[in-house]
């Protein structure tokens, strides 16, 4: 039977750091958060070599004692928790007292710090948990911490960091989130002696939003304030259209801390439902303030994770708090503008007679998710709309704002090339003339006619083999006429083979014609310079990956540079896309790569083919003219590989016409 004996001192300590210090982020945020308890209000990070090699931390707070100093490395010593009944209730963002005892443990380090009522500050020195020096030293008021040479002394922790720009990177994440924890705290991080930002400090979060994330994020955010059950809810959630591929731009903070909190999330994600697209998700930076004994943050030795008493009241708080904040910001009338601010002008003006009772009940429609009734232009469908609300008689003419607005419709050209010989094309004024379907008695050829001032167009084109969806066979070749009889639903094209019928899914047709297009060059793809360049702002983790992947996206079309923070700038595109999509396909692209981050290169490829494939092809309800139509179809009869798009759908359904006959009736 083995002995049980009790672990070196060295060894435990080295366990224990292992639970919190796992890379150099990690001692970042436990710096930083001790600075914040000390009450700074200006916080410099330095790094080098990703913090690997070098750390400094500098604040303007407290400073700590000079009897207190070497104390303050001893494990468990800590000034903010006394006895076990203050864990009820924590405050402060530390109070474990494992930090610099665990920091201490696997790196060397030095810290100089001074309080108000010294003249002369302490300099502590300490290696692998053991003490080398202590001394006066001149300093200003507060701390500084320098942490050198991470995981010295556990060589099997050191191989398992990553490269210096992404420990680098994880860092910079680190410092955003405490910077937009805290904006009346002034941040600034220097990485390898460059300053990659320096928030202001003006307790204002849409300048701290504007400094970390750049001024298209920042003009794309709506505010938020919102109590509810004693949880109160401010902070910014992006517009509407402002939408991202994944969920990397979400950030939430209870009580000043950052949170990794899937409550919340799902909560903001619900408070867009309806007035975003499926599939896609909000940006989000939301600070949530709640007694403290309603949270637990004592969970994990990281302080990430946090459990919360009544889950479902701060569920409701923050889909409260975002549904509030976007349905403001969906209101035809804006507070500027309100009707009943400019009652008497309006009225002397437009000529209308409208109470201010009347304009209260509409604006509160759209506050409380009723929608508004009546024949006025505001008459406008809501996506949250519940109750009804009694119609106004008479209503002043109001121009909406733009995404309110339909969209005009644009032609769409596909990206195939007719061959003139193969058919005659109809006038340009006749390009979407509008067929009837006339009835035809049993054994009549079924001929679709067009409106009596043209002659139906025909083509002579034979078509080729067609599978047969519903068993796998190929039907026999047969020399059958082509004919496009039209389109339903603005997505099926509708077209006569000699004696069956078709029915084309155009979206995929073209996706699957464009992907084997792409394929042909093993995925090198032609790229098309863009007139304006598109700057896009990514998350850091975004960021790290492209510019991992460079040399990918160049490979597919974008031709990406850094354009300092965390913008890049997109100069040229994929041939195949359209550039007013670009930005959009480039954040779907950069989404998947960084969810694939172990994928092989090939598979990659594939991928991102996939994606530029289906972004490229023609949408349903887009319109498209006859001669469009009809030169898909006959691609489609052309090339046996158009049968199916990239992800497995089938390209069309045939039915032949004794098929269609029993349907009727006109045979057994």
């Amino acid at each position: 039977m083995p002995q049980i004996h009790v672990l070196p001192k060295e060894v435990s300590e080295l366990i224990a750091a292992g639970e919190v210090i796992e890379r150099p982020a990690s001692i970042v945020k436990e710096l930083i958060e001790n600075s914040i308890d000390a009450g700074a209000t200006i916080i410099t990070v330095e790094i080098q070599h990703g913090g690997i090699r070098f750390i400094r931390i500098t604040d303007n707070g407290c400073g700590i004692h000079p009897s207190d100093a070497p104390t303050a490395f001893l494990r468990h010593a800590t000034s903010k928790v006394k006895n076990a009944r203050d864990l009820d209730e924590i405050g402060t963002l530390g109070f474990r007292g494992e930090a610099l005892a665990s920091i201490a443990a696997v790196a060397r380090v030095e810290m100089m710090t001074k309080t108000a009522g010294e003249e002369l500050g302490t300099y502590v020195k300490i290696e692998g948990s053991e003490l080398q020096e202590v001394r006066e030293t001149g300093c200003p008021l507060g701390s500084t911490i320098t942490i050198r040479d991470i995981f010295y002394n556990v060589p099997a922790r050191l191989k398992f960091l990553k490269k210096d720009v992404t420990e680098g990177n994880a860092v910079a994440s680190i410092v955003d989130k405490i910077a937009l924890s805290h904006p009346e705290i002034s941040v600034k991080l220097i990485r390898d002696n460059k300053v990659a930002f320096h928030t202001p400090g003006d307790s204002k979060l849409i300048s701290a939003v504007y400094t970390i994330f750049g001024r298209e994020f920042a003009q794309n955010m709506l505010p938020v304030d919102y109590e509810l059950n004693g949880i109160k809810v401010t902070g910014l959630t992006g517009k509407p259209m402002f939408h991202r591929a994944n969920r990397s731009m979400q950030h939430f903070f209870i009580n000043g801390r950052y949170t990794k909190t899937r409550t919340c999330g799902i909560a903001a994600e619900e408070g867009y439902r309806g007035a975003m697209m499926v599939g896609k998700f909000p940006a989000c930076v939301l600070e949530l303030q709640m007694p403290f004994d309603q949270v637990d943050v004592n969970v994990h030795p990281a302080k990430i994770e946090v459990r919360f008493v009544n889950e479902k009241a701060v569920f409701d708080a923050v889909y409260f708090a975002v549904k509030s904040a976007v349905a403001d910001h969906g209101t035809l009338v804006r507070k500027e503008t309100a009707v009943s601010d400019k009652l008497p002008e309006l009225q002397g003006k437009r000529g209308a007679s409208v109470s201010k009772q009347t304009m209260g009940i509409q604006k509160e429609a759209f506050r409380t998710n009723a929608p508004l009734t009546g024949n006025g232009p505001l008459d406008v469908a809501s996506p949250f709309r519940s109750e009804a609300v009694p119609a106004v008689q008479e209503t002043i003419s109001i121009s909406p704002a733009d995404q309110w607005l339909p969209k005009k419709p644009k032609s769409i050209n596909i990206d195939v090339e007719p061959d003139p010989d193969d058919f005659v094309p109809p006038p340009v004024t006749d390009a979407r003339a509008v067929f009837e379907l006339h009835s035809c008695d049993e054994g009549e050829e079924f001929v679709p006619q067009k409106s009596p001032e043209t002659k139906p167009e025909k083509t002579t084109e034979t078509a080729t083999v067609l599978h047969d969806n519903r068993g796998g066979q190929e039907a026999p070749q047969t020399a059958a006429p082509m004919q496009v009889i039209g389109e339903l639903f603005g997505t099926y094209i509708l077209a006569q083979m000699g004696d069956e019928f078709v029915m084309i899914d155009k979206h995929a047709a073209h996706e699957r014609i464009l992907y084997n297009k792409l394929k042909e060059n093993n995925g090198e793809l032609d790229k098309q310079l863009l007139l304006s360049p598109v700057t896009v702002t990514l998350s850091r983790q975004e960021h790290e990956t492209v510019m991992e992947r460079l040399d990918l996206f160049q490979k597919v079309g974008f031709l990406v540079e850094d354009f300092g923070g965390l913008t890049v700038i997109l100069r040229s595109v994929p041939a195949v896309a359209e550039p007013e999509r670009a930005k959009e396909m480039f954040l779907e692209i950069t989404a998947s790569l960084l969810q694939n981050r172990k994928t092989e290169f090939p598979e990659l490829i594939e991928d991102i083919l996939h994606r530029i494939a289906c972004r490229g092809a023609v949408k349903a309800h887009d319109q498209n003219s006859r001669v469009e139509l009809e030169e898909l179809v006959k691609i489609i009869c052309r090339d046996e590989n158009v049968r199916y798009c990239p992800h497995g759908r089938p390209v069309m359904i045939r039915y032949t016409r004794k098929e269609i006959e029993k349907l009727f009736g006109r045979i057994v």
